[in-house]
């Protein structure tokens, strides 16, 4: 038989020596309906977690447009033109000089306060032309038979509609 070197010990020596283990309860296990009874206890608060959870992956989920997901950008994917150009653009605003046919209410304007544009026709109709928008300057010109200028500060396309409404219809404006 081959004679075993000083630092190999015979199988089961090397283990270290056995400790107490602590007494443990025991472990019940309790049936399935406990949980669907309580569930049925508190009705309300099971609908309100429903609706939670809906809320939430409705928010999760975010709107889509025109059937195509949204795209989130990530740190490592730089942004793409295609996501560039589909970004909201800010509305051009144009200063628009509006003559308004009752000089005595430009008088109740300053700069800063936000107004509707309404055109009233000759047979009465009347239709807001531009709405809530601000006023950035009253000049000091004096009111005429034909009333008096405020100039507005709007979008493009409104500045389009208040240069026809001029022309053919009495502009008034109300406060906002």
């Amino acid at each position: 038989m081959a004679q075993l070197s000083p630092l190999v010990r015979p199988l089961g020596t090397d283990a270290p020596p056995t400790c107490d283990v602590p007494h443990f309860a025991p472990v019940r296990v309790r049936s399935g309906k406990l949980p669907l009874r309580r569930l049925l206890r508190h009705r309300r608060r099971a609908l309100a977690a429903g609706l939670a959870v809906t809320a939430a992956a409705l928010v999760a989920a975010g709107p889509r447009h025109a059937g195509r997901a949204r795209e989130l950008p990530t740190a490592a994917s730089p942004p793409s033109a295609a996501a560039s150009v589909r970004e909201r653009r800010a509305v051009e605003m144009v200063t628009a000089p509006v003559r308004i046919a009752d000089g005595a209410t430009v008088r109740l304007l300053q700069p800063g306060d936000r107004v509707d544009v309404v055109a009233a026709d000759n047979a009465g109709a009347a239709r807001v032309v531009a709405a809530g928008v601000r006023v950035t300057d009253v000049p000091d010109v004096g009111a005429t038979e034909t009333g008096a200028l405020v100039v507005l500060s709007v979008p493009r396309s409104a500045a389009a509609r208040l240069a026809g409404a001029g022309a053919t219809s009495r502009l008034a404006v109300t406060l906002c």
